[in-house]
């Protein structure tokens, strides 16, 4: 991080808390403390309850060699903030620091539950090998004679409670390089507008597994899946976690990596064992993103290997090889004309939600949280939205980028901060060209020429051919 591009903004925006972090982090990095410690004492000021802050100001004391007084205001700040898993990792490290090995067991097993990507094997194997068991006196992991660490096997009798299965999963997930995350906390708040899109995945999606008795009494039950489509850069990947979140599910995201495997047979394994998570954990939402890449038209393959896969998929969506009750399986593509016909049966995907660039609203509310952390003068965010007619959520994001980029080069060379002003942003939008055309430029030809089951309508409607 360039810290004197970061000073620089700080003089224009003192008060920004996001910023402030980050140029504390900066000065921890020179070894400069006393500086990050007083940038860290100014965002408690600022933003008494702010987990992050805390954490840092906590790390601080330890490098300071104040560890007693870091561990105490961490137990504060995870008794405050429990799904805060940076604050249980460091209170890992200083209570195996101090000689409490279970005690850091503990706190790791509980920075794992919060955030599965905070996995730390070195940490892991230093708290085994100090004797640091999980709560039912297992050490799950050992080493061996050599000195090799190892995960223990499981006896066939052994009992576990929830907290362990929960434990177990995660490590299936790990393994599996799955995103894993309960109860993402982002939610439609998050999404700038797209509102017909949001009613249109509460309908179809989010009141079935609210309300499943009214569901019910009509014949319909909660799970099932949706398919969401249309040019890249949209908001699809950011929809599916705020559906998780607003229905306080359990979210994983599946990618080509997370399947695919080179040997016969284990890519379709990989898959099972991705269902029986999602299955285990509902309610969940399932989430395969390009999916075009996993379910492609079999009539396009030549490797009976690949046409293997695809079976196997359609078996887990028809909950041939588990129950499906409770998981949504949330799919998006980009390419929805490559997809197997037989993902769009009835009891499959057969949910389908376009989601089209943001219009001119949707444009103006994104423009305005792209602004907030960044030190944005005479900004009019609908004379922006005006300017950026088909961009997508990306397309807006790529100009605020640009923008500051060249904000920075010309402070650099002036030698004093610049703040990014809106006629900057107006200038730099006409330098970035939608990435929507290409998309639709394709898609209209699908729509008027492939589109005889209707699937392609709502692109019909949205260019302006179909009324």
């Amino acid at each position: 991080m360039d810290l004197d591009a970061l000073r620089a903004a700080l003089v224009a925006s003192p008060d920004n808390v996001p910023l402030l972090l980050l140029t504390a982090t900066a000065y921890e990095e020179e070894f400069e403390l006393e500086e990050a410690a007083r940038l860290i004492a100014k965002v408690m000021e600022l933003d008494p309850d702010n987990a992050q802050g805390g954490t840092e100001q906590a790390r601080l004391l330890d490098l300071d060699g104040k560890t007693s007084e870091a561990i105490i205001r961490l137990d504060a700040l995870t008794a405050q903030h429990p799904d805060y898993g940076e604050a249980w990792l460091l209170r890992a490290h200083l209570a195996l620091k101090e000689g409490e090995a279970n005690e850091a067991r503990a706190c790791y097993d509980s920075a794992l539950r919060c955030n599965s990507e905070l996995r730390d094997d070195d940490l892991l194997e230093r708290i085994v090998k100090a004797g640091g068991m999980n709560s039912s006196g297992d050490k799950r992991m050992a080493v061996t004679a050599s000195g090799q660490f190892v995960e223990r096997e499981w006896e066939d009798d052994e009992e576990l409670d929830d907290d362990e299965v929960a434990s177990m999963d995660r490590v299936l997930a790990n393994e599996l390089d799955l995103e894993f995350r309960i109860k993402p906390k982002v939610t439609f708040k998050e999404v700038g507008g797209m509102e017909d899109v949001k009613e249109d995945i509460r309908m179809k999606i989010i009141y079935p597994i609210q309300k499943p008795e009214l569901f019910k009494a009509y014949g319909k039950s909660a799970g099932g899946g949706v398919l969401m489509y249309g040019p890249p850069g949209c908001g699809k990947t950011l929809l599916s976690k705020a559906t998780a979140g607003e229905i306080k599910a359990s979210f994983f995201s599946v990618g080509l990596h997370n399947v695919l495997d080179m040997y016969i047979g284990e890519s379709e394994s990989k898959l099972h064992k991705i269902f029986e998570l999602a299955r285990k954990n509902a309610p969940s939402v399932l989430f395969f993103d390009e999916i075009d890449a996993l379910a492609a038209d079999r009539r396009d393959m030549r490797q009976s290997a690949s046409r293997g896969l695809i079976n196997q998929f359609l078996a887990e969506m028809d909950g041939a090889q588990g129950e499906n009750d409770g998981v949504l399986i949330l799919g998006a593509t980009n390419a929805p004309w490559h997809l197997d016909s037989a993902f769009l049966r009835p009891g499959r995907f057969d949910r389908l939600i376009f989601v089209p660039p943001p219009d001119a609203p949707a444009r103006a509310e994104i423009a305005e949280i792209h602004s907030r952390e960044k030190p944005v003068v005479q900004f009019d965010a609908e004379a922006l939205a005006k300017k950026t007619e088909g961009f997508s959520g990306a397309d807006l994001r790529a100009i605020f980028d640009l923008a500051v980029e060249a904000t920075i080069k010309e402070a650099m060379k002036r030698g004093e901060m610049i703040s990014v002003s809106g006629k900057t942003l107006l200038k730099t939008s006409r330098k970035v060209k939608p990435s929507t055309r290409k998309w639709f430029e394709s898609a209209k030809n699908y729509a008027l020429y492939a589109n005889q089951s209707g699937f392609y309508d709502d692109v019909l409607e949205y260019l302006g051919l179909k009324k």
